[in-house]
Protein backbone atom coordinates (compact mmCIF):
# COMPACT_ATOMS: atom_id res chain seq x y z
CA UNK A 1 0.00 0.00 0.00
CA UNK A 2 1.40 3.39 -0.96
CA UNK A 3 1.97 5.59 2.08
CA UNK A 4 1.52 8.97 0.39
CA UNK A 5 -1.81 10.40 -0.62
CA UNK A 6 -2.74 9.81 -4.24
CA UNK A 7 -4.89 12.16 -6.26
CA UNK A 8 -7.79 9.74 -5.77
CA UNK A 9 -7.25 9.76 -1.99
CA UNK A 10 -7.35 13.54 -1.93
CA UNK A 11 -10.46 13.76 -4.12
CA UNK A 12 -12.33 11.14 -2.09
CA UNK A 13 -11.33 12.87 1.16
CA UNK A 14 -12.58 16.21 -0.16
CA UNK A 15 -15.86 14.64 -1.30
CA UNK A 16 -16.35 13.12 2.18
CA UNK A 17 -15.52 16.51 3.70
CA UNK A 18 -18.01 18.32 1.46
CA UNK A 19 -20.79 15.97 2.50
CA UNK A 20 -19.97 16.62 6.14
CA UNK A 21 -19.63 20.37 5.61
CA UNK A 22 -23.30 20.45 4.59
CA UNK A 23 -24.14 18.45 7.73
CA UNK A 24 -21.99 20.83 9.81
CA UNK A 25 -23.91 23.82 8.41
CA UNK A 26 -27.24 22.22 9.32
CA UNK A 27 -25.87 21.15 12.71
CA UNK A 28 -25.29 24.78 13.83
CA UNK A 29 -28.99 25.64 14.37
CA UNK A 30 -29.56 22.34 16.22
CA UNK A 31 -26.60 23.12 18.47
CA UNK A 32 -28.02 26.60 19.14
CA UNK A 33 -31.44 25.14 19.92
CA UNK A 34 -30.00 22.75 22.51
CA UNK A 35 -27.90 25.50 24.11
CA UNK A 36 -31.15 27.13 25.28
CA UNK A 37 -31.71 24.27 27.76
CA UNK A 38 -28.46 24.98 29.63
CA UNK A 39 -26.24 22.55 31.54
CA UNK A 40 -24.15 22.18 28.37
CA UNK A 41 -26.57 19.73 26.77
CA UNK A 42 -25.46 21.21 23.44
CA UNK A 43 -21.98 19.79 24.06
CA UNK A 44 -23.38 16.28 23.72
CA UNK A 45 -23.72 16.87 19.95
CA UNK A 46 -20.51 18.89 19.50
CA UNK A 47 -18.67 15.78 18.30
CA UNK A 48 -20.42 15.97 14.93
CA UNK A 49 -17.94 18.71 13.99
CA UNK A 50 -15.06 16.23 14.28
CA UNK A 51 -16.58 13.33 12.36
CA UNK A 52 -15.21 14.11 8.89
CA UNK A 53 -11.70 13.35 10.16
CA UNK A 54 -12.47 9.92 11.58
CA UNK A 55 -14.75 8.78 8.75
CA UNK A 56 -12.25 9.84 6.09
CA UNK A 57 -9.36 8.18 7.93
CA UNK A 58 -11.26 4.92 8.39
CA UNK A 59 -12.05 4.86 4.67
CA UNK A 60 -8.69 6.00 3.22
CA UNK A 61 -6.37 4.81 6.05
CA UNK A 62 -3.41 7.05 5.29
CA UNK A 63 -1.46 9.79 7.08
CA UNK A 64 -2.79 13.30 6.57
CA UNK A 65 -6.33 12.27 5.68
CA UNK A 66 -7.88 13.26 9.04
CA UNK A 67 -6.36 16.74 8.89
CA UNK A 68 -7.26 17.23 5.24
CA UNK A 69 -10.85 16.10 5.85
CA UNK A 70 -11.38 18.42 8.81
CA UNK A 71 -9.83 21.40 7.01
CA UNK A 72 -11.89 20.77 3.87
CA UNK A 73 -15.09 20.27 5.89
CA UNK A 74 -14.45 23.49 7.82
CA UNK A 75 -13.75 25.31 4.55
CA UNK A 76 -16.97 23.94 3.09
CA UNK A 77 -18.99 24.98 6.13
CA UNK A 78 -17.45 28.45 5.90
CA UNK A 79 -18.30 28.71 2.18
CA UNK A 80 -21.86 27.55 2.86
CA UNK A 81 -22.23 30.43 5.31
CA UNK A 82 -21.40 28.75 8.61
CA UNK A 83 -22.32 30.98 11.54
CA UNK A 84 -18.85 31.04 13.10
CA UNK A 85 -17.07 32.60 10.11
CA UNK A 86 -13.34 32.33 9.52
CA UNK A 87 -12.70 30.79 12.95
CA UNK A 88 -14.12 27.57 11.44
CA UNK A 89 -10.85 27.11 9.54
CA UNK A 90 -8.78 27.34 12.70
CA UNK A 91 -11.10 24.92 14.51
CA UNK A 92 -10.92 22.53 11.56
CA UNK A 93 -7.13 22.67 11.73
CA UNK A 94 -6.76 21.99 15.47
CA UNK A 95 -9.47 19.31 15.48
CA UNK A 96 -7.85 17.60 12.51
CA UNK A 97 -4.45 17.77 14.20
CA UNK A 98 -5.97 16.28 17.36
CA UNK A 99 -7.18 13.26 15.38
CA UNK A 100 -4.02 13.03 13.32
CA UNK A 101 -1.78 12.88 16.41
CA UNK A 102 -3.72 9.91 17.77
CA UNK A 103 -3.60 8.04 14.45
CA UNK A 104 0.14 8.78 14.27
CA UNK A 105 0.67 7.35 17.77
CA UNK A 106 -0.81 4.11 16.44
CA UNK A 107 1.41 4.46 13.32
CA UNK A 108 -1.70 4.74 11.12
CA UNK A 109 -2.21 0.97 11.43
CA UNK A 110 -5.03 0.75 13.95
CA UNK A 111 -8.59 1.06 12.70
CA UNK A 112 -10.29 -0.20 15.85
CA UNK A 113 -13.13 1.43 17.72
CA UNK A 114 -10.90 2.33 20.66
CA UNK A 115 -8.42 4.13 18.38
CA UNK A 116 -11.22 6.14 16.79
CA UNK A 117 -12.55 7.05 20.25
CA UNK A 118 -9.06 8.26 21.23
CA UNK A 119 -9.01 10.36 18.04
CA UNK A 120 -12.34 11.87 19.12
CA UNK A 121 -10.73 12.79 22.44
CA UNK A 122 -7.78 14.33 20.55
CA UNK A 123 -10.14 16.49 18.49
CA UNK A 124 -11.99 17.49 21.67
CA UNK A 125 -8.76 18.59 23.33
CA UNK A 126 -7.90 20.68 20.27
CA UNK A 127 -11.31 22.36 20.30
CA UNK A 128 -11.08 23.10 24.03
CA UNK A 129 -7.64 24.68 23.68
CA UNK A 130 -8.98 26.94 20.96
CA UNK A 131 -12.05 27.76 23.08
CA UNK A 132 -9.70 28.96 25.83
CA UNK A 133 -7.77 31.05 23.29
CA UNK A 134 -10.99 32.65 22.04
CA UNK A 135 -12.13 33.25 25.62
CA UNK A 136 -15.25 31.08 25.41
CA UNK A 137 -14.67 28.93 28.47
CA UNK A 138 -11.88 30.35 30.62
CA UNK A 139 -14.30 32.41 32.76
CA UNK A 140 -16.51 29.44 33.70
CA UNK A 141 -16.66 28.24 37.30
CA UNK A 142 -14.84 24.94 37.81
CA UNK A 143 -18.05 22.88 38.12
CA UNK A 144 -19.42 24.48 34.96
CA UNK A 145 -16.19 23.96 33.02
CA UNK A 146 -16.04 20.33 34.19
CA UNK A 147 -19.62 19.79 33.03
CA UNK A 148 -18.81 21.29 29.61
CA UNK A 149 -15.67 19.18 29.16
CA UNK A 150 -17.34 15.94 30.24
CA UNK A 151 -20.37 16.56 28.01
CA UNK A 152 -18.18 17.40 25.00
CA UNK A 153 -16.02 14.32 25.56
CA UNK A 154 -19.06 12.05 25.83
CA UNK A 155 -20.58 13.55 22.68
CA UNK A 156 -17.30 13.28 20.77
CA UNK A 157 -16.73 9.67 21.78
CA UNK A 158 -20.30 8.72 20.81
CA UNK A 159 -20.47 10.64 17.51
CA UNK A 160 -16.88 11.00 16.29
CA UNK A 161 -15.85 7.64 17.67
CA UNK A 162 -18.64 5.08 17.92
CA UNK A 163 -21.04 6.44 15.28
CA UNK A 164 -18.24 7.09 12.76
CA UNK A 165 -16.78 3.62 13.30
CA UNK A 166 -20.09 1.84 12.71
CA UNK A 167 -20.98 4.13 9.79
CA UNK A 168 -17.79 3.06 8.00
CA UNK A 169 -18.41 -0.58 8.98
CA UNK A 170 -21.82 -0.32 7.29
CA UNK A 171 -20.16 1.18 4.20
CA UNK A 172 -17.63 -1.66 4.17
CA UNK A 173 -20.45 -4.20 4.03
CA UNK A 174 -21.70 -2.57 0.83
CA UNK A 175 -18.26 -2.98 -0.79
CA UNK A 176 -17.89 0.75 -1.46
CA UNK A 177 -14.65 1.05 0.50
CA UNK A 178 -12.99 -1.67 -1.63
CA UNK A 179 -13.28 0.72 -4.59
CA UNK A 180 -11.16 3.23 -2.70
CA UNK A 181 -8.91 1.18 -0.48
CA UNK A 182 -6.29 -1.11 -2.03
CA UNK A 183 -6.49 -4.83 -1.36
CA UNK A 184 -4.71 -6.01 1.76
CA UNK A 185 -2.64 -9.17 2.20
CA UNK A 186 -5.66 -10.61 4.04
CA UNK A 187 -7.80 -10.05 0.91
CA UNK A 188 -5.20 -11.83 -1.25
CA UNK A 189 -5.02 -14.69 1.25
CA UNK A 190 -8.81 -15.11 1.17
CA UNK A 191 -8.73 -15.10 -2.64
CA UNK A 192 -6.04 -17.79 -2.71
CA UNK A 193 -8.02 -19.96 -0.29
CA UNK A 194 -11.16 -19.67 -2.46
CA UNK A 195 -9.34 -20.50 -5.71
CA UNK A 196 -6.85 -22.98 -4.18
Amino acid sequence: MRKGLTRTDILVTIMIALIFSVIYKVWGPLYNLLSVFGLHIDQLIYGMWFIAATVAFLIIRKPGVALLAELAAAQGEFLFGGQWGVSLLLYGFVQGIGCEVVFAIFKYRSYHLLTVCFAAIGATIGSLVLDIFYGYIDQLALWNLTLLIVARLIGAIMITGVFAFYLVKALEKTGVTKLIRPLSSKDYQSLEEETG
